[in-house]
């Protein structure tokens, strides 16, 4: 799969539930999305991972220099403002953050996404207080187009920033811009 600044994107598989354990069971980590999520829901999680990889893409973010997992990048499809569209999500174990490694592993997930020409536009929704995951939506060449709330997880409604790339020009979606 492709790769740059250190790092490349791999399909998610089977052998992958401990990295997610790690990212999605971490109160730090998860301080922006409403808590940890238990270890049911991750199962859960990483079975649907598993099993819509065609047309849901996950992908588990690798060093390349050492083979380590960093992370996890993602896209999948959502009715978003009467059209449909790719959502997109990331998420970078502690000790690979501050790097770049989750701007250009997401750069990475958007050049696949626009490589399959589904769908034009692509959004991504971080919480609005998520100074590091807005600033990647910029260096990536997403617009900011409004404050909005979400409810994630169920029953728990968050302030987020709806974010939107058109995936036609994304010429280069792989650079940051």
């Amino acid at each position: 799969m492709s790769e740059m600044a250190g790092v490349r994107i791999e399909p998610w598989s089977e052998d992958d539930l401990p990295l997610l354990e790690r990212l999605l069971g971490d109160p730090a980590m998860m301080s922006h999305l409403g808590g940890p999520e238990s270890r049911a829901k991750i199962a859960e999680r990483h079975a649907r991972y598993v099993e819509h990889a065609a047309d849901e893409p996950q992908f588990r973010v690798v060093d390349s220099a050492t083979g380590e997992p960093a992370g996890w990048v993602g896209y999948w499809q959502r009715r978003w403002r009467d059209g449909d569209v790719y959502e997109i999500g990331w998420s970078v174990l502690p000790q690979f953050q501050g790097r770049g490694v989750a701007t250009a592993a997401t750069g990475q997930a958007i050049g696949h996404a626009a490589a399959a020409r589904r769908r034009r536009f692509m959004h991504a929704f971080p919480a609005s207080a998520n100074g590091p995951s807005n600033a990647i939506c910029r260096k990536l060449g997403f617009t900011f187009l409004e404050e909005c709330r979400f409810e994630y997880p169920p029953g728990r409604f968050m302030s987020c920033n709806d974010w939107r790339l058109d995936l036609r020009g994304a010429s280069d979606p792989e650079e940051p811009r």
